[in-house]
């Protein structure tokens, strides 16, 4: 069974809202587990969209509670890492998908590629490496997103 990390924006508009939710759908569809950062905006929305299709989600909490988790978590992990979670989220999944985000987003897209966990991008940032070439995959439509990072972790680590 693969794990999709789903990073993202801990707040976002009703359009963002609505594609992480179509990503969380399609992870639960495809028998994948989602895991998270556990909290709200994108997290939040791809945990919902998981856990109403019968999906498996995991949220790594940065506190040292789970008060602040949202409400479709199958498992949460308090780690009390604060940002440092990022880490963890990253070296858990098969691969990840960023949809939108700020700068803790991009801190879990860095430390993914750092450690060859592949990353598919949804309305997120344009990120190309010393030679101006892109170094992850971008797509506009959650299905396609979730269909590459499973094709991708397949490649990787084979059948699962």
């Amino acid at each position: 069974m693969y794990y999709i990390g789903v990073i993202g924006t801990a707040s976002c508009s009703p359009e963002v809202y609505r594609l992480a939710e179509e990503v969380g759908k399609e992870v639960a569809r495809k028998s994948a587990v989602l895991l998270c950062g556990g909290r709200g905006g994108v997290m939040e929305a791809a945990s919902r969209g998981a856990s109403l299709w019968g999906g498996t989600v995991i949220g790594i909490l940065p506190g040292t509670d789970r008060e602040d988790q949202n409400p479709y978590l199958t498992y949460s992990i308090v780690t009390g890492l604060n940002d440092a979670r990022n880490a963890v989220i990253a070296r858990s999944s098969h691969a990840v998908i960023a949809v939108c985000g700020g700068y803790g987003t991009l801190s879990e897209i860095g430390l993914a590629l750092k450690a060859g966990i592949p990353v598919i991008g949804l309305k997120t940032w344009n990120i190309k490496n010393s030679h101006g070439e892109k170094i992850i995959q971008e797509t506009d439509q959650p299905t396609k997103a979730v269909a590459m990072a499973l094709q991708l972790a397949q490649k990787k680590w084979g059948e699962i």
